[in-house]
């Protein structure tokens, strides 16, 4: 029991101490999302830019990364992996949607790169600080 104490502790301090990093991460994430809004740097920053940064930004809120540690139902469901699994649903579901114009759109296979190019990234650096 006390094993379990000290680890919990210890991955709440690990938490807390990248906190501020993370946090950094999401506003310069969010930054450049609407940055990406309100200048046109060409058809790289127009197109895929906001399609990088929106899923990477909204995985860590989902996420409470920015944040001190807490433990709750919010924090228990969004684990790395569903957080990730349910973002990729969401950001390929969009796309797929976009294929067969169920919106007003445009379809472009690249975006599915794009959704995965900072996500995954992240996803592997929270699953590494949370082990």
């Amino acid at each position: 029991m006390e094993n379990v104490v000290v680890k919990r502790k210890t991955k709440e301090n690990m938490h807390n101490v990248f906190a501020p990093y993370w946090a950094i991460a999401l506003f310069f994430l969010w930054a450049i999302g609407l940055a990406s809004i309100w200048f046109d740097l060409g058809n790289f920053w127009k197109g895929y830019v906001l399609d990088m940064v929106g899923p990477a930004w909204n995985y860590i809120l989902f996420r409470g990364l920015f944040t001190t540690q807490a433990d709750n139902v919010w924090t228990r469901f969004f684990t790395p992996k569903k957080t990730l699994t349910i973002f990729l649903f969401v950001s390929f579901g969009i796309e797929i949607m976009q294929y067969f114009n169920v919106y007003n759109a445009t379809y472009d296979p690249w975006d599915f790169l794009a959704y995965v190019s900072i996500l995954i990234p992240l996803f592997i650096i929270d699953s590494l600080l949370t082990e």
